[in-house]
């Protein structure tokens, strides 16, 4: 039999109030919607844009303290539901992997010696989160002490898929050609590769979980390249085995990509207690394809952040009709905050998502 603590007058202690983003994700009741950004964290706020003229993106991830403020500035300054860690998707790969890349300004990441061969694979590193990352782990622990209760901690990762993209393609691809071309030729090296990367996004979001992340969000950014016999085929077994081994973690997890329209069935069997939407398809139609024994997170295309507050209102309001009072929408963009996107808009978005 569970203990139980015992409060004043002899009466059992109140269970801890999850915060409303939680409660969302498990389709419970909350007294207003939950929203959050992502890419939240920098780029659209100045203090972030001070941040980075000391200090590179890797060097703010190393540093606990300073990793911690930047994941609170957005919370600070628009008042949102959740704190998702300011990392980058290419940390657990650097440094749990071992490999050399470099995150390049107006780029993104490069790897120096891209994948090809079962060598390639072989020479990967095998270390484990707290071994590779501590960092990330003391900035989770830091975010629970200084954030509000309120306020979940979003922890992340990237796919499979989207990471194997850069380590083979060895910088940022639209086509993945390259990727594709060893998916058909060489199978068995591709399922290897997939085997590895999606131990190392279990490990490393088990120990976010560990650390005090209360949901943790997979982002598989490129995945919508494929087509739906590919993704079958090749991405599917990989983020079925990921939800499944997140199963015992105990808090939701949410899964993302972009372009999407015509894979969102098999996202919804490869898992995931949430399915997070780009602004490519109607929100309560892919509920339907998804299944509404499931939380549902999107979809206001972020470049309507950029347009008269008239028509952010409006895609808003959509954007919440689409979800027609079912419990378990959390609002966010279709993808990440863009870089000119006015901070006054964010501001009144999640006042006016708030409010309705």
């Amino acid at each position: 039999m569970r203990a139980v603590q015992v409060g004043e007058l002899g009466r059992p202690a109140a269970e801890p109030v999850l915060p409303a983003l939680v409660r969302a994700a498990r389709r419970q009741p909350v007294d207003r919607r939950p929203v959050w950004f992502m890419r939240q964290a920098g780029r659209s706020l100045p203090e972030y844009r001070k941040v980075r003229e000391r200090y590179d993106l890797f060097k703010i991830c190393q540093n606990p303290e300073l990793c911690a403020e930047v994941t609170m500035q957005p919370v600070r300054r628009l008042g949102v539901d959740g704190a998702v860690l300011f990392a980058d998707i290419m940390l657990p790969v650097a440094f749990g992997l071992g490999v050399d890349l470099q995150l390049v300004d107006g780029v993104g990441p490069v790897v120096q010696q891209p994948i090809r061969t079962r060598q390639d694979i072989d020479r990967l590193q095998l270390r484990t989160p707290a071994e590779s990352v501590p960092f990330v782990m003391e900035t989770i622990r830091l975010l629970r002490r200084e954030l509000d209760p309120s306020v979940a901690v979003i922890g992340f990762s990237g796919a499979p898929f989207t990471l194997a993209g850069y380590l083979i393609e060895g910088k940022p691809s639209r086509e993945f050609l390259t990727t594709k071309r060893l998916m058909y030729s060489e199978p068995a090296l591709w399922d290897a590769l997939m085997a590895r990367l999606c131990g190392l996004v279990v490990d490393y979001l088990l120990a976010q979980v560990e650390a005090g992340a209360q949901v943790v969000q997979v982002f598989d950014s490129w995945v919508g390249c494929l087509s739906p016999m590919d993704y079958r085929r090749y991405v599917l077994p990989s983020m079925t085995g990921i939800f499944a081994g997140l199963q015992r973690a105990g808090v939701p997890s949410i899964h993302f990509a972009t372009g999407t329209a015509g894979i969102l069935s098999l996202m919804g069997e490869a898992g995931g207690d949430v399915m997070g939407l780009d602004w490519r398809v109607d929100l309560g139609d892919a509920w339907r394809v998804v299944g509404y024994d499931r939380a549902i997170q999107g979809n206001l295309d972020p470049a309507l952040l950029l347009g008269p507050w008239p028509v952010i209102e409006d895609g808003a309001r959509r954007v919440i009709e689409a979800a027609g009072g079912r419990p378990g929408h959390i609002f966010n963009l279709g993808h990440g905050v863009l870089p000119d996107t006015p901070l006054e808009h964010l501001q009144r978005l999640t006042e006016f998502v708030h409010a309705a």
